[in-house]
C-alpha cells in the first residue's frame, strides 16, 4: 500500500483533478489511499463567508460557483451533483446560524471548514470512477478517524490508529481506491474537529503508519526538498533524502516542507515519506527517512526566516547563581510568547522570536530582574546537515560572511545535532543563502 496526499493546488479545478487522475492511475497496482485538501483556495472562501455571515450577510456564491463548474466541466452525473447540493444546503444552514447568533466558536469554525474537503472527496471520487477506478470517497471518520475535543488543534486518539487499519486496509484489498478527507476528524461526542497546521499531510502520515504502508507521498508543487528557497537561489535543486530531524528542522526555520508535527507518526513507524511534485511527477522527489545510507555531503538544505525578533537579556546577577534561567522563561510563558533559538553564557541569554508580538510588557517584566534590549528586522540563517562535521560547516560558513562584510549576531546549534542557525540582519539574509549555497553545492 502507499498513501497519496494532493493538496488544494492539485486538485484547484477541473484540468487538476484530470490531472491527478492520470498521475493516481499507473499506481494502482501499489494499492494506493488518497488523502485529498479542499480545492484551491475554498478554505480561504469558507472563513470569508463567516465574516460575513457575522455581519448578518450569508453567500456560498464562490464555494457553490466553484464546485458546480468543476462538475459540469467534469462531465459528472447527477448523483455526485446530489450530493454536493445536499452539502451546499447544509453548508448554507450553519451560515444562517451564525449570522442569527452573531458567534463563531472553534468547535463551529471547524464545522464550518470541514464542507471543504468533504466536497472535493465527493467530486475527485465521481470522476475517478468515470476514468474505470474504483473508488470510494469517505469522510476521515467513516475512515477511522477519532480525535480529542482540542477544536483547532486536535489530535488523533491512539485507539484510532487501529480502526484506520481494520477500515482501509480491506477495503484496498479488494481493489478499492479509498478517497479520504484530510485535515478533518471528529471526537467522542461526534463533533467534527480539524487537525490544525499541516492537518492534511498529518491524516496522510497517520493513514500510512496505521496500515503500515511501503511509503507515504505527499504532492505539492516543487520538485521536492531544495537545497534553498528557488525564489532566493535559481540554483538550488533538489534533495535526494533527508532524515525525518533534518526535514523537521527545515519546516521549523521556514522552509515550506512537512509540518513537523505530521511527520511524527511516520517517524514512530519508521514509514518512508516522498515529497513528489504534482506538476512535474516524472521528478523523483525527496525521501524522508530514519537514516540516512552512504556517503553525503556535510550540508542537506539551507533555508532562512526572515522578520524575527533578537531579544538580549545580560544580568551580572546570574553569574553563579540558579533559578535566573527559569525566571526567564517564567516571563515569556505567562505572556504566552514562544521563543525559537537560544544562546547562553554565564550572565547573558540571547534569544529570538517571532516579530508578531508586543514585547513592551514583557520587557517589563523583565527589566525587574536584567536588562534588556530588542532588536528588530533580523533573520535566522539555518544550514541543516551532519554536525559532526560542524568544525568544517563552521569554517565556511563563517569565510562567507566575512567575504560578504557579514557580521553575525547570535550562533546556536541545536540539540537534534543536525541544524547549526545563527542570526543576521534581515536585510543580508538573501546574498548570505546565496553565499552559503555557492559554497556548499556550488563550489
Amino acid at each position: 500500500m502507499i498513501v497519496m496526499k494532493f493538496g488544494g493546488s492539485s486538485v484547484a479545478n477541473a484540468e487538476r483533478i484530470r490531472y491527478v487522475t492520470g498521475i493516481v492511475k499507473p499506481l494502482l497496482d501499489q494499492k494506493p489511499v488518497l488523502v485529498l485538501s479542499a480545492m484551491g483556495d475554498t478554505t480561504d472562501h469558507l472563513l470569508e463567508a463567516a465574516d460575513q455571515a457575522l455581519k448578518g450577510m450569508v453567500s456560498i456564491e464562490k464555494i457553490e460557483n466553484l464546485h458546480k463548474q468543476t462538475i459540469k466541466d467534469l462531465g459528472l452525473d447527477a448523483q455526485v451533483l446530489q450530493e454536493v447540493d445536499a452539502l451546499l444546503s447544509e453548508l448554507k444552514s450553519l451560515l444562517v446560524g451564525i449570522s442569527l447568533i452573531k458567534e463563531l466558536t472553534n468547535r463551529t469554525k471547524d464545522y464550518l471548514v470541514s464542507f471543504g474537503e468533504r466536497l472535493s472527496i465527493r467530486i475527485a471520487a465521481s470522476y475517478f470512477r468515470t476514468a474505470g477506478i474504483k473508488a470510494k470517497a469517505l469522510d476521515a471518520w467513516d475512515a477511522g478517524f477519532r480525535s480529542d475535543a482540542n477544536y483547532s488543534q486536535a489530535e488523533v486518539l491512539s485507539e484510532a490508529w487501529e480502526s484506520i487499519a481494520k477500515t482501509l486496509i480491506p477495503l484496498v484489498d479488494s481493489g478499492v481506491l479509498p478517497v479520504v478527507t484530510g485535515f478533518i476528524a471528529k471526537d467522542p461526542q461526534g463533533n467534527i474537529t480539524t487537525l490544525g497546521r499541516g492537518g492534511s499531510d498529518l491524516t496522510a502520515t497517520i493513514i500510512g503508519a496505521a496500515c503500515k504502508a511501503q511509503e507515504v507521498q505527499v504532492w505539492k508543487d516543487v520538485d521536492g526538498i531544495l537545497t534553498a528557497d528557488p525564489r532566493l537561489v535559481k540554483t538550488a535543486r533538489p534533495v535526494e533524502v533527508v532524515t525525518y530531524e533534518e526535514a523537521a528542522e527545515l519546516a521549523y526555520f521556514g522552509a515550506q516542507v512537512l509540518h513537523p508535527r505530521s511527520m511524527q507518526p511516520c517517524m514512530a513507524t519508521g514509514t518512508t515519506v516522498r515529497v513528489k511534485n504534482s506538476y512535474n511527477p516524472a521528478a523523483p522527489g525527496t525521501r524522508i527517512v530514519s537514516k540516512l545510507d552512504g556517503q553525503t555531503g556535510p550540508v542537506r538544505a539551507i533555508t532562512s526566516k526572515k522578520n524575527v525578533t533578537l531579544v538580549d537579556i545580560v544580568s551580572s546577577r546570574m553569574l553563579g547563581q540558579y533559578g535566573f534561567l527559569a525566571g526567564v522563561f517564567e516571563a515569556f510563558s505567562a505572556h504566552k510568547i514562544s521563543v525559537d533559538m537560544v544562546a547562553t553564557s554565564e550572565v547573558s541569554i540571547s534569544l529570538t522570536l517571532d516579530a508578531a508580538h508586543d514585547l513592551g510588557a514583557l520587557k517589563r517584566d523583565l527589566e525587574k530582574i536584567a536588562s534588556v534590549t530588542i532588536k528588530e528586522k533580523k533573520a535566522i540563517i539555518t544550514i541543516i546537515g551532519d554536525v559532526r562535521r560542524s568544525s568544517e560547516i563552521l569554517e565556511r560558513a563563517f569565510g562567507v560572511c566575512s567575504t560578504l562584510g557579514v557580521q553575525v549576531q547570535m550562533i546556536s546549534q541545536g540539540a537534534s545535532k543536525v541544524n547549526i542557525s545563527f542570526i543576521v540582519d534581515d536585510a543580508e539574509a538573501p546574498q548570505v543563502v546565496q553565499g552559503l549555497h555557492r559554497a556548499f553545492f556550488e563550489a
